[in-house]
């Protein structure tokens, strides 16, 4: 199972590293990562510049749905609801 985690949170790198933005919304639903500002931290200790920055869950969504169906819940408001989003910076 350890080798599962890890090729998840790799996945997760690799997702970043390709310059894609990333919530712990989409890891959790994409790659299975529930701990998404853990692998931010890694990553920053690393010496990668990674920026974040308020983004609507909407966003989000949108993103997760392109791969995969997402439908949240009807009487969320997630355009009001603010998720963090990543990214690697230039």
């Amino acid at each position: 199972m350890k080798s599962m985690k890890f090729g998840m949170s790799q996945a997760v790198k690799d997702h970043l590293v390709e310059m894609k933005p990333i919530t712990r919304l989409e890891a959790l639903a994409l790659y299975g990562i529930s701990n998404l500002p853990s692998i931010i931290s890694e990553m920053r200790d690393q010496g990668w510049s990674i920026e974040s920055k308020w983004v609507p869950y909407a966003r989000a969504v949108k993103r997760i749905n392109e791969h995969a169906v997402f439908h949240p819940p009807q009487n969320l408001p997630i355009r009001e609801v603010q998720l963090t989003e990543y990214w690697v910076s230039k």
